[in-house]
């Protein structure tokens, strides 16, 4: 068998793999929440996320949707930003934003007696009120924009999939909660598991269907 070398042909070949192996598995996506869920598999190898990410109704569409017409995103760490495709938000005329490293974050997290994740999102939701947020990292994070939502913030999208052991699962029941009562799209990882990774390649995978880029050639690859 001839090797594949062409990150082009790699990420064709991985993407069949997937949809082979959750066809052996029994499990049938929705079409329209199917390019989220294998490109979070394709970037963590983990078929968990085939049952764990929830979707509320029309959540992709709705997002795609921000995405052509060049909304921005917001994430909470510079890992997530640094991953989000430089190429497909060129072609949408859209920006992502983190404020963790701002002067003024540390300073109000200091005041407030509260992490820097949530005095970041406090201060997103004012900069950018009609941004998708992506939430990898901080629980935080998500409990900030849970109060806003509340009083009326109505974000394009709340993806919430931090990871880790303190506050992570309660975090994201209450904010998928919130955003179903509200009308908010949310995309939200059940459980302990998530990422920065995982925050990126759901971003990824909306802003290529919005790009028209799902196919790498049309990011330039071979």
């Amino acid at each position: 068998m001839a090797e594949i070398t062409s990150p082009g042909e790699i990420e064709r070949q991985s993407m069949k793999i997937i949809a082979g192996e959750l066809e052996d598995k029994g499990i049938c996506l929705p079409e329209e929440n199917r390019p989220v869920v294998h490109r979070v598999i394709h970037a963590t190898a983990d078929f968990e996320y085939a049952s764990s990410l929830c979707f509320t109704d029309h959540a992709v569409r709705y997002a795609v949707k921000a995405l052509c017409s060049g909304t921005p995103i917001v994430t909470d760490t510079n890992m997530a930003k640094a991953g989000i495709s430089t190429v497909a938000l060129n072609h949408l005329h859209a920006d992502v934003h983190c404020l963790m490293a701002d002067p003024e974050i540390a300073e109000r997290a200091h005041q407030a007696g509260t992490t820097r994740a949530f005095a970041a999102m406090h201060v997103a939701a004012e900069r950018y009120p009609d941004a998708l947020f992506a939430v990898g990292n901080a629980p935080t994070a998500l409990l900030a924009l849970a109060e806003r939502i509340e009083n009326g913030f109505r974000p394009a999208l709340v993806i919430g999939v931090p990871v880790g052991f303190v506050n992570v699962v309660e975090s994201k029941e209450r904010i998928l909660a919130i955003c179903e009562s509200c009308g908010v799209p949310a995309i939200v990882a059940a459980g302990r598991k998530g990422g920065s990774t995982v925050a990126a390649a759901i971003c990824n995978a909306l802003l290529y269907l919005a790009a028209d880029m799902t196919d790498p050639s049309a990011r330039g690859w071979n």
